[in-house]
């Protein structure tokens, strides 16, 4: 299975996501890190700042990763995203429609969206997505009301039903996604097991992306 998601991993299976929370660092310092470590498609995400100060912080982190061939998705900001012009945009629930998105962002730009169980990974099986996020996985402590943990059993039915590369996301780790990536995910999207440990990202993100 080829798509603009797939190229953009290439041949790697982690996507990690940037969280000024976890980590303590801005989303430069973040790029400049995962990138470093040998991340190529990074998520932008942003739950704290406006929106005028999130754009502000990854216009900086998007020109270091253009250095460095690295492509960047924003999280929920199909806005910022336009007004960047990244590499596309993450979607939630909530969000902007992936069909309005797609009108404003055009048919090169790789779109995501996230869904927490089977009938909206069904639904999202009918838009016109590059990925879908499933998840959570396990328990996560990443958002402040996190759906409920899906396992790797239900994983495995949400692959079945959607027909695009599939993102599992939510509590993975290092020790487990080997697990996560065996039940059939295309990749594994992790925040906090690269930001928990001080001063550790870049080795950590090294560890996934070995593992994976």
């Amino acid at each position: 299975m080829i798509s603009r998601f797939l190229n953009a991993l290439a041949g790697t299976r982690l996507y990690p996501i940037t969280d000024r929370r976890p980590s303590g660092l801005s989303h430069l310092e973040q790029v400049s890190q995962l990138s470093e470590a040998g991340a190529t498609l990074i998520q932008l995400r942003e739950k704290l700042l406006s929106p005028l100060e999130f754009y502000r912080e990854a216009e900086p982190a998007l020109r270091v990763a253009r250095t460095r061939g690295v492509k960047i998705i924003v999280n929920d900001r199909v806005d910022i995203a336009l007004a960047l012009k990244a590499d596309g945009v993450h979607l939630g629930q909530d969000d902007v429609p992936p069909e309005a998105a797609r009108r404003l962002l055009g048919p090169n730009a790789i779109i995501g969206y996230s869904a927490h169980n089977l009938e909206q990974a069904r639904r999202a099986a009918k838009m016109p997505l590059d990925y879908v996020a499933i998840g959570p996985i396990f328990e996560t402590s990443t958002k402040e009301n996190p759906d409920s943990a899906i396992g790797l059993d239900g994983l495995q039915v949400a692959i079945q039903e959607v027909g695009l590369p599939v993102v599992a996301i939510g509590g993975i780790t290092l020790a487990n996604s080997l697990d996560v990536l065996a039940a059939g995910s295309h990749a594994v999207a992790v925040i906090k097991d690269i930001w928990i440990l001080p001063g550790q990202a870049m080795t950590q993100t090294r560890r996934l992306l070995h593992n994976t």
